[in-house]
Order: structure tokens, then sequence, then C-alpha cells
């Protein structure tokens, strides 16, 4: 027959035996989890392409090289989800206003509208002050083909049926992450690949 003094001993050690594989697994799940948070698949080359600057300068594929890039596909009339794209892009450039590695890339789905001088206008709306934030324009079917065969975003009516995902760019013109605009985590979680890429330039 056991002990009966033991008892209360051996549930201590065993309580405490269980709360330590509970820690233990805790952090393994949360060192999981933030592996797999950082991890940076490469999902594609970004597509050929060669358009207009806001200044008038051209700006294509080559223009990745060097640079960790995120891309986005807005109009400047856009009354829907681009005013929150815009906000979240103007976030990203502040914050990374001392990365001169990184650099934003809007380009227009409503090349008829947004003529280059609407362009640096809009520029000037969101506070651009650099050439950290580029604003690209170029003929309608060249665009379309770029967000949909290219980068892989769908494409509904153009102007407003594009899509409101962030592409992530590395510095090799490699795709590597697709980010909802309008979700907060799918956000920081882009501020934190961007981060990543820019230490491994290091």
């Amino acid at each position: 027959m056991p002990n009966e003094r033991t008892l209360p001993g051996k549930i201590v050690i065993a309580a405490f035996a269980a709360l330590l594989v509970i820690a233990l697994l805790g952090a393994y799940i949360i060192q999981r989890s933030n592996r797999t948070r950082m991890a940076l698949p490469v999902l594609g080359q970004a597509p050929e392409f060669s358009f207009t600057e806001r200044s008038g300068k051209p700006f294509g594929t080559r223009d990745f090289n060097g640079k960790i890039s995120v891309v986005d596909f807005i109009f400047t009339t856009c009354p829907g989800v681009c005013p929150v794209m815009a906000g979240r892009m103007s976030h990203l450039y502040k914050l990374f206003e001392r990365y001169d590695q990184v650099q934003f890339v809007s380009i227009t789905v409503d090349p008829e509208t947004d003529s280059l001088p609407v362009l640096r206008e809009y520029a000037k709306e969101q506070g651009v002050t650099d050439d950290r934030w580029l604003f690209l324009r170029g003929p309608i079917e060249q665009v379309s083909q770029v967000s949909e065969q290219g980068f892989k975003l769908p494409v509904g009516v153009l102007p407003a049926g594009h899509s409101s995902r962030f592409v992530l760019v590395d510095s090799k013109g490699q795709i590597r992450g697709y980010y909802a605009s309008d979700e907060d985590e799918s956000q920081l979680l882009l501020e934190y690949h961007i981060r990543a890429l820019v230490g491994a330039m290091k």
C-alpha cells in the first residue's frame, strides 16, 4: 500500500512535470509559428514590362534589381478600396523612410484619366517627397496583362476590377508574397517580411 504521506509530493512533482511539458510544447509551437511567419518562398518572377513613371522617366523590370519592392495597382479617382490601399502604402513609405533599398510601386489601372501630371499631384497628396514611392502609367492592355499574367493578380472590369493586394518583390526581381491591404495582420506580416529581405541583403 503506498505511503499516504508521499502522495502530495508525487502530485506536486507530476503537476510540475506536466507544466514543464506544456511550457516546452508552447515554446515549440511559438517558435514554429514565428518560423512559418517569416518563411519567404519564391512564388515566381516579376514580369517583363516598361512603363512611365510620373517624372517621365521609364521604369521597368530591371528597376526591381537591388531593391525590395512593394507593388500595387490603383487609380486616382477610385472611390472604393484605393484610399485604404494608399493609406497602407503611405504608412509603409513613412515606416521605411530610412531604408533606401526599399521602394513602393503603384501602377495605375486607369491611364486614360491618370496622366503623368495627375499622378504627380496624387503623389503630393500622399505626402511623397522623393522617388521611394513611384507611380507608373502604361497602356491599359499591358497593365492588365502585367497584373493578371505577370503578378498573378486577378483582373475584372477595369478600372474598378483591380486587385487590392500588395505584392512583395525581392532584390532579384522574385515575387515573395501577397498581402491583403484591408487586413491588419497581413500588413504586419508584410512589414516583417520587408525587414527580413532587407536583412538578407546585408
